[in-house]
């Protein structure tokens, strides 16, 4: 019988090398949600996923999903879809609403693993200005948008969602845009899927993936109050100061 650790409120993690193969990637079980956790997690290439009513479980798998964002080439039809009228985007302006839009229901999905706890742990991890949105609007409706945790110089995305064609990839675009003009050579996906997967991310060993993490959580946090400004000269319709939550 395989041992997975327990780990009680002061015990550190076991290094990601000692990661199941059977679920592929589970580290450990246990311990809590909060900030100094979270962000000691992350710091060494671990993030927690459960279902609600389950102990919280902390996976580092291998191989891990990524995406380098200098790689990124946006469609001809994502082009096109940012210069019609009525898309405006916001960065951290309502991480509430963008938030509960990745906890919602999808099609084809049984539930969500962003619990009311999970929820509230990553709103006090943006309220400590270590976790971000980007919001996507259509006719001053939010209609899509993303969210996640940055350390330094590493982002780890977290989640996605889309009310209408094509939000999502705008939001993800524009997360591209400031990777490039904040100089990170990669962001993490944690595990792949076929829209990830569309928009270009892929795999890596984890043995290089923690190479990464342990270089960039190291490097100083970009301004995010300067996101805007900056999405604004790569040519995205940014939400006008003074509108929004």
């Amino acid at each position: 019988m395989v041992h997975l650790p327990w780990l009680e409120a002061d015990d550190p993690f076991p290094p990601p090398g000692q990661a199941l193969t059977e679920p592929a990637g589970l580290l450990a079980a246990g311990a809590d949600l909060s900030p100094a956790r979270l962000v000691s997690a992350y710091r060494q290439g671990i993030f927690p996923w459960y279902n609600e009513g389950e102990p919280v479980l902390w996976w580092s798998p291998d191989p891990r999903g990524v995406i380098f964002p200098e790689q990124f080439d946006a469609s001809r039809s994502l082009r096109q879809q940012r210069r019609r009228s009525g898309w405006m985007l916001a960065v951290d302006r309502d991480f509430d609403a963008v938030l509960a839009g990745c906890a919602g229901p999808r099609a084809g999905a049984g539930g969500t693993w962003i619990s009311p706890d999970m929820q509230a742990a990553y709103r006090q991890l943006h309220d400590l200005g270590l976790a971000h949105c980007i919001a996507v609007y259509r006719h001053g409706t939010l209609v899509g948008g993303l969210y996640g945790v940055n350390c330094g110089g590493l982002f780890c995305g977290e989640s996605m969602f889309s009310h209408a064609s094509d939000a999502s990839k705008l939001a993800f675009w524009a997360l591209m845009r400031l990777a490039v003009r904040w100089q990170w050579p990669v962001l993490d996906c944690q595990l792949p899927n076929p829209h990830l997967l569309s928009l270009g991310a892929t795999t890596i060993p984890r043995t290089r993936y923690l190479s990464f993490v342990t270089r960039l959580v190291e490097q100083p946090a970009p301004q995010w109050n300067h996101a805007e400004a900056l999405l604004r000269e790569e040519g995205f319709p940014v939400m006008s100061q003074g509108t929004g939550s």
